[in-house]
Formats: C-alpha cells, sequence, structure tokens
C-alpha cells in the first residue's frame, strides 16, 4: 500500500511537464502519402507553432496540475505559526512566576483520514478530466492538419486555374487583334469588335478573382502554421508543389471498422465524461457521511520557565476525532440531485456522440465515393474534348476553320482541365475530411 502511494506522488510531482502532443496519435504520416515536397514539411511546422493548439496543448497541462492539486487533499499537512501572547493571569501562588509578554511556535499537522476514499474518488474524477482534456487537445490538432492539409491543396489549386486563367486571357487578346485587323479591313463590325473586348475583359475579372482568393488562402495558410503574413511576398515565402503531381499514394479504405469509430477523440472524450459524472455522484453521496480528521499540535513557548526548545516549555496535543453535519439547508441533497441529472445529460450526448461519428465517417465515404466518380467522368470529357482539339487543330492546317474558331476549341479545352482540377481538390479535401473523422486513422 506505502509503495503505491509513494510512486503516484513520485509520478505527479517529480515527472517533467511535457507541453508536446502525441504525435503517434495523429498519424501525420498520412500527409507523406501525396507525392509533394512540402505538405509534410508545413503539418509539422503547423505542430510546433500554431497558437491555439498551444492553447489546448497549455490547458491538458492544466487539467495535469489540477490532479496534483486535489492528490495533494490525500496527504497530511505541516504548518507553522510564529506568534506573539500578551497575557494577564491572577497570582495564585507568588512563588509562580508567569511571562506578562510570551512567544508562541506551534507545529501543526493535519490530516484528514480518507476512510470512505472520499477524496481518492474525488482525485479520481480530476484524473478524468485531465484525460478529457487530452481528447480535446488531440481534436484541436487533427482539425488543424486537415485544415492545412485543406488550404495547402486549394493553393495548389487556385495555381493551376491562375495558370489556365492567363492562357484563356492571352487567347482571347490574340482573338481581339484579329477582329482590329478585321475591323480595319471592313469584314466585321464595331458590335463584334466589342464583343471581343468584353471577353477580354471578362477574362480579367476572373483572372482577378482568382488571385484573389489565392493571396487570402496564402495569409490564411500563414497564420495556420504559425508565420507571419507580408502581403507583398506571400506568394513567394511559402514554396509548394503543383496540382498535378499531387495525388494520394496510398488506397482509401471503401469501409471504416467501428473499432476505429468509437476511438475516436470525441467519442473517447464523452466516455470519460460518463465515467467522471458516475464517481462524482458517488463522491455527492459520500458528502452525507462524517469526516474524520486528525490533528497534531507540538508547541514551544516562552511562558513556562526553561530554554525555548526544551521539553519543559514545549506543550503537545492530538486530536482525532468525526465532524458530521447537522443542517446545510439541503446542499447536499441538490448537489446529489445535480450530479444525477447531469450523469443522464451526458449520456444521451454520449450516444448522441456516436451516432454523430457513425454519419460522419459513412458521410465522408459517400462523398470520396461520388467525388472519385465525377473526377472520372471529368477526365472522359477532358479526353473527348482534347480529340475535339486535335482535330480542330487539323482543320485549321487545312484552311478549313479560321484562327478563332480555334481559339475558341482551346479555350474550351483549357476550361475541362480547370474543371478537372476542380474535381480533383474537391476529392482530395474530402480525403483529409475523412482523416478528421476517424481520428486520423487511415
Amino acid at each position: 500500500m506505502y509503495r503505491k502511494v509513494i510512486l503516484t506522488i513520485l509520478i505527479l510531482f517529480i515527472s517533467p511537464v511535457c507541453f508536446a502532443v502525441d504525435r503517434k496519435d495523429l498519424n501525420i504520416e498520412f500527409f507523406n502519402r501525396f507525392n509533394d515536397d512540402y505538405l509534410f514539411q508545413y503539418v509539422n511546422e503547423a505542430i510546433e507553432n500554431n497558437h491555439n493548439a498551444k492553447q489546448a496543448t497549455i490547458r491538458v497541462e492544466e487539467y495535469r496540475q489540477g490532479v496534483k492539486s486535489q492528490f495533494a487533499n490525500e496527504l497530511p499537512s505541516f504548518s507553522v505559526a510564529a506568534n506573539y501572547l500578551g497575557i494577564h493571569s491572577p497570582k495564585f501562588n507568588p512563588n509562580l512566576s508567569v511571562s506578562k509578554n510570551a512567544f508562541v511556535l506551534p507545529f501543526i499537522a493535519n490530516y484528514e483520514a480518507d476512510i470512505l476514499l472520499k477524496n481518492r474518488d474525488k482525485t479520481r474524477s480530476a484524473k478524468k478530466s485531465y484525460e478529457m482534456s487530452k481528447f480535446d487537445e488531440q481534436s484541436v490538432y487533427l482539425a488543424l492538419l486537415s485544415d492545412v492539409a485543406t488550404v495547402y491543396t486549394n493553393i495548389l489549386e487556385y495555381d493551376k486555374l491562375i495558370e489556365e486563367q492567363e492562357k484563356i486571357v492571352n487567347n482571347y487578346n490574340k482573338i481581339l487583334n484579329d477582329d482590329n485587323k478585321k475591323l480595319s479591313r471592313g469584314v466585321i463590325n464595331t458590335t463584334e469588335l466589342n464583343n471581343s473586348k468584353t471577353n477580354v475583359e471578362q477574362a480579367n475579372i476572373t483572372l482577378e478573382n482568382l488571385v484573389k482568393q489565392r493571396e487570402v488562402l496564402l495569409m490564411q495558410f500563414a497564420v495556420l502554421i504559425g508565420r507571419g503574413v507580408n502581403a507583398e511576398t506571400i506568394n513567394s515565402d511559402i514554396p509548394r508543389g503543383n496540382i498535378d503531381n499531387f495525388e494520394y499514394n496510398a488506397v482509401i479504405p471503401s469501409e471504416i471498422e467501428s473499432d476505429v469509430i468509437f476511438s475516436r477523440p470525441d467519442v473517447k472524450r464523452a466516455e470519460m465524461a460518463l465515467e467522471k459524472a458516475k464517481i462524482d455522484i458517488r463522491v455527492a453521496r459520500k458528502e452525507f457521511l462524517p469526516t474524520f480528521n486528525i490533528t497534531g499540535i507540538w508547541a514551544f513557548n516562552t511562558i513556562a520557565p526553561g530554554s525555548f526548545f526544551s521539553w519543559e516549555s514545549s506543550l503537545a496535543a492530538l486530536l482525532a476525532g468525526a465532524t458530521q453535519d447537522l443542517f446545510t439547508g439541503g446542499r447536499k441533497i441538490a448537489n446529489l440531485k445535480f450530479q444525477k441529472a447531469k450523469y443522464e445529460e451526458l449520456f444521451e450526448q454520449y450516444r448522441q456522440t456516436d451516432l454523430d461519428a457513425v454519419k460522419e465517417v459513412n458521410t465522408s465515404l459517400c462523398i470520396i465515393k461520388h467525388d472519385t466518380e465525377i473526377e472520372n467522368k471529368t477526365k472522359e470529357k477532358l479526353s473527348l474534348v482534347s480529340k475535339n482539339l486535335h482535330n480542330a487543330d487539323k482543320m485549321l492546317n487545312r484552311g478549313v476553320i479560321s484562327k478563332t474558331q480555334y481559339i475558341n476549341s482551346e479555350n474550351q479545352y483549357i476550361n475541362k482541365d480547370m474543371d478537372l482540377t476542380k474535381a480533383k481538390t474537391q476529392k482530395l479535401v474530402n480525403y483529409y475530411t475523412l482523416y478528421k473523422t476517424v481520428g486520423g486513422k487511415l
């Protein structure tokens, strides 16, 4: 028994403070499977530098210290007090001399004998809160890493869209130049020329919106990984890969085992909260029982004759007894009913969390399945448009179609390629969502 107590004290009070999340629980190797040289680096940078995540880690340490604080109630307390004592006493015996000014130094030891294990249960309850905070921390980091990967992939998407939109702008400028020549020759009227100018302006507006969205994402990404934001150099400050080469190198499962779903941090937290509520009910019941206290006092004084720290000038006392509340205004009864109602609430919350977990995982798998199909069909459409562009190139060389018609066919191909980029990005983002919904266990 004593060995267990000593071991517990050593673990709680001598163990070093750990301000770091366990990366094994996050499965960050998942982000190393996307054929990209930068994503894994940025994920690690976010773990190290994101301030919201650090708050969650520090909060875990707060609860850890709360366990220590509660455990201290199971141990004896020792105190000492230095007191001045001024007295006036009647002289019953002329030979008895008592000092009118005295100094008293009592050493006091208090111990609440935890016979009913009430304080032990309170410590167990505090430990459950500590475990809950660790699951909260894990949830924060899983959401963070999913957000980092999502924003990074969206930035890659906008890189490709901007590149393609610049080609469209360039093509419309070619058509406008040709139309200016046609107008000078009287082949077309000003209305057709104005339509060409409108196409150029609209293409430039679309390009500007894409650049704006990418800058917003870059600044959001910089904050996620804990970097300062410089709007002037933000694009060059964040090196990145290419969406065309960005692909998941492993296999996304078509179904997820129930054990994986119910080991999610939010589910485990709800389960831990339920266990804590059971302990709190037990503690509330024990509040009706008496409290057993032991108090020891050893006081040295200068009232009696003899040196200050001698046996003759000391007073020792030992007090042991039980204290029972007779009337508290119904506080204890209300507290017990409160804890029971809280348990019922947390039980319903636990059941709802289980349902939500199953729903989220199944929804993610369903979306991935359909988005993969959408991407495949978009590839088929792009392949058909590519063949049309190849035919248009032959027809242009034979003089069957005009250069403007060929450029329009090229723009159609570029737009379908942009659609494929969007479909691919959506599918990849859903991978990150699935990673988060299964608690990183992919």
